[in-house]
């Protein structure tokens, strides 16, 4: 089959198409014939050897696609050859085909195309464990998410807004800004010349923020910690901006605050499960009601997986970058 190889790390120019042998389905897997796959922030770290699991060398890249069933391994039940699915893929979906576990599958929401849906797993996996799993998001409740116009913040602003909270995001100006209000954002903030603290803390009523979603890490968060409401929570997902930061205990404490730091690749395969059955519970009816959808910025060929990097890098885009990998569809 053909695949998108990272022999070694580097810039986008590391990736190289190669002729690699076919997966075959362990017990309990299924082998998807791959229609496409997203790309992601940790595809890009991996890529420079900047994940903090180095991934292993040469290797294919991809934590999610999307496709139709192509084999099913023993102990497997509930899936059939041809499903329409979705899937949470630990690497290996820059390729046509790729093994996953089943417990990692979701089936293609009735209207969302099946390339669309390569954009899903991800972000929704990682919204409903960090948003409802650890922060337990309520109805009524405040939630800021950071990075609000990515692929996880377009996501995220609907989720919160399926479930009852008021949402403020913060993006980087314009368009992006925009982006984040037509999703159902109650406030864009720009991170370039805006306040996000003074912000959320006014349109709350001093209140602040009961949840704080946060791809920065370092930088942000003691200004997350003042926009923080009392008992509120604060998930991080992202080292954007810095691994190192000193916690003001004392500041925590008076707000009788929570942080989390949280990763989605490196979880073990039980507590994937575990998510993408709550993304099926909680989220995937919302997605089938037209409430929560793909946010696709641009779509790529598989012979353009460099090029769509160098987009992602330079962070023009909103919400998800797709690339095809069957030049033909059903």
């Amino acid at each position: 089959m053909r695949a998108v190889i990272l022999p070694h790390t580097g810039g986008p120019e590391a990736l190289v198409s190669a002729e690699v042998p076919d997966p075959h389905p362990s017990s309990g897997e299924v082998v998807i014939d791959v229609h496409a796959t997203a790309l992601n922030f940790a595809d890009l770290l991996q890529r420079k050897g900047t994940y903090g699991t180095p991934a292993s060398l040469p290797g294919i890249l991809g934590i999610e696609c999307s496709g139709t069933i192509h084999a099913i391994g023993q102990n497997v039940q509930g899936w059939n050859v041809g499903d329409e699915v979705c899937a949470l893929v630990s690497g290996g979906a820059y390729a046509e085909r790729v093994a996953v576990p089943a417990t990692q599958l979701l089936r293609r929401p009735h209207n969302v195309d099946i390339i669309a849906a390569a954009a899903l797993p991800e972000a929704a996996c990682t919204v409903w464990s960090n948003i409802i799993d650890i922060s337990g998001l309520a109805a009524g409740e405040v939630v800021l998410v950071h990075g609000g116009a990515g692929g996880i913040g377009t996501f995220a602003i609907q989720a919160s807004r399926a479930i009852g909270a008021r949402v403020f995001a913060t993006a980087g100006g314009g368009d992006k800004m925009q982006r984040c209000i037509d999703l159902g954002a109650e406030r864009a903030i720009s991170y370039r010349d805006e306040d996000f603290v003074t912000i959320i803390r006014d349109e709350t009523a001093q209140h602040g923020a009961d949840v704080i979603l946060d791809n920065m890490g370092a930088a942000y968060l003691s200004r997350n910690i003042d926009a923080l409401a009392p008992d509120g929570r604060i998930a991080i997902i992202g080292l954007q901006s810095g691994r190192d930061a000193q916690i003001p205990l004392g500041r925590m404490m008076a707000k009788r605050g929570s942080l989390f730091t949280t990763s989605l690749r490196d979880r073990p395969l039980g507590a994937k499960a575990r998510i993408v059955e709550g993304v099926r519970r909680d989220l995937w009816p919302h997605v089938e009601s037209g409430r929560i959808l793909p946010t696709v910025d641009r779509i790529f060929p598989f012979a353009e997986m460099a090029v769509a990097h160098r987009y992602m890098e330079s962070g023009r885009h909103v919400g998800k970058i797709v690339v095809t990998v069957k030049e033909k569809h059903a």
